[in-house]
């Protein structure tokens, strides 16, 4: 049985449908399941870990402007909460693996693109810097004797079920109806990556931690950079009805650029991106069109 920690959340919907497809028995832990299922309360927490063989942890404070706006409340969820659902699995008879799910925004600005997992970790947000401490927690957990991997994941995109002001999802849906895509920063370049490619390397994450595989960090990247005009101007040629670019400076609390190194996670575990962003975005188009992805509502609030 594998705890999946965020499992109502962009990447954990999917990822355990990913899971459930490979034979694995999957139990789901989120706040927009149940008000009880929240990764604050110790007392859920170790009720949850009950008979589970592994953790999947997902759940997190993970947008960069929430976190920025409400820092305490980001401590909490992702040190606190995580350091106590670390020593709660090292206090478990048969102790669970963990699996950290991390974010590119660790490396901060980097000189050198594209990032490789050795970079030393810049963060330049509170988001940034509360990952950074997860992955120390992650250490530490390891050194005292629990089964670690961590990962980190670089602009996820691919779902109408994600939060309307995420970039790839907003132009999206300038695409699909028309209207105003706004570009914050047109030269600001990142690494976007299908969330059906994340998902399917989770998974050979997970089937390398389940073998007993202790791995460096590694990252679910493309390798390709795309600017925000760029994906812009994608998303207005793939789109049926008009619509308007409007440029604003780029936002102050974020990385301008980031592109991802894939070889490491490639030699490791066999993974690679197969969904080019011009594919990926029209899929993404298409998906609001049809309201698709479990037939859950379209765009979440933010």
């Amino acid at each position: 049985m594998i705890l999946v920690t965020g499992s109502e959340g962009l990447i954990g919907r999917h990822v355990v449908s990913a899971l459930l497809a490979s034979g694995h028995a999957v139990r789901r832990f989120d706040l927009a399941r149940a008000s009880t299922e929240n990764l604050r309360h110790s007392g859920a927490v170790e009720l949850a870990l009950e008979g589970v063989t592994g953790v999947l942890h997902l759940a997190a404070v993970s947008r960069v402007a929430r976190a920025q706006m409400e820092p305490e409340f980001c401590h909490q969820t992702n040190v606190e909460a995580f350091g106590e659902l670390l020593r709660l699995s090292l206090a478990q008879q048969s102790r669970p693996w963990v699996i950290f799910v991390s974010s590119r925004e660790v490396y901060g600005q980097q000189a050198v693109l594209p990032v490789q997992e050795d970079a030393v970790l810049s963060p330049v947000n509170v988001y940034a810097a509360s990952k950074v401490e997860g992955a120390r927690l992650t250490a530490q957990a390891s050194r005292a004797g629990l089964l670690t991997n961590i990962c980190r994941l670089s602009n996820v995109y691919g779902c109408p079920h994600d939060y309307g002001d995420r970039v790839a999802v907003a132009f999206a849906a300038a695409a699909t109806w028309g209207g105003v895509a706004r570009v914050d920063g047109s030269d600001c370049l990142f690494d976007f990556t299908f969330i059906a490619d994340v998902a399917e390397g989770l998974c050979r994450l997970v089937e390398a931690t389940v073998a007993g595989e202790r791995l460096p960090p590694v990252q679910f990247v493309s390798g390709r950079g795309t600017t925000l005009g760029g994906l812009a101007r994608l998303a207005k040629g793939i789109s049926a009805h008009p619509v308007d670019i409007v440029e604003a400076p780029a936002r102050t609390f974020d990385v301008s650029r980031f592109v991802g190194d894939p070889t490491r996670t490639r030699a490791l575990l066999g993974w690679q991106a197969t969904t080019q962003i011009e594919d990926g975005m029209a899929l993404l188009v298409r998906a609001l069109q049809q309201q698709e992805c479990g037939g859950l509502p379209a765009l979440r609030q933010p």
